[in-house]
């Protein structure tokens, strides 16, 4: 193995971290640099297969990974819009290894729903604000 494979760098790294969270940190920096397509920080964030990412947005699974080559229908940005702004909430608020949890629980204030089952009722908009509550600090009384 090369000394500067990524293999080799990353083992470096491990070995030379303060702690766990800084290597999480680190990992999450690095993978909002570097993942910065929208549909697959999506997929990837909320724990997708594409066949699950192509229900969200109401096509299937082979339109869907033809997207992930030529970018989203102009027609569909603003589902994609929407996802994405709520993906960065979640991101922001939500350790990364629990939002595909959180998208996929079911909240009574959805209508015994999930983030993910609206998404895929086309309700993206929903989703959105669904999110923006979740983290609204004005409802939560000093």
């Amino acid at each position: 193995m090369s000394p500067k494979s990524p293999h080799a760098v990353a083992k470096r790294l491990i070995a030379d971290a303060p702690s766990v969270d800084w290597l999480r940190t680190l990992t999450d920096d690095l993978d909002r640099e570097v993942r910065t397509a929208p549909l697959d920080r999506l997929r990837h964030l909320w724990g997708l297969s594409n066949a699950e990412a192509a229900r969200a947005f109401g096509v299937s699974r082979q339109a869907f990974s033809k997207w992930l080559q030529t970018g989203i229908p102009a027609d569909r940005t603003p589902a994609l819009a929407a996802l994405a702004a709520a993906t960065d909430i979640l991101d922001r608020r939500v350790k990364r290894e629990r939002i595909p949890a959180i998208v996929r629980r079911e909240a009574t204030v959805l209508g015994n729903q999930s983030l993910y089952e609206l998404a895929c009722q086309g309700l993206h908009g929903e989703v959105l604000e669904a999110v923006r509550r979740m983290f609204d600090l004005r409802r939560v009384q000093p």
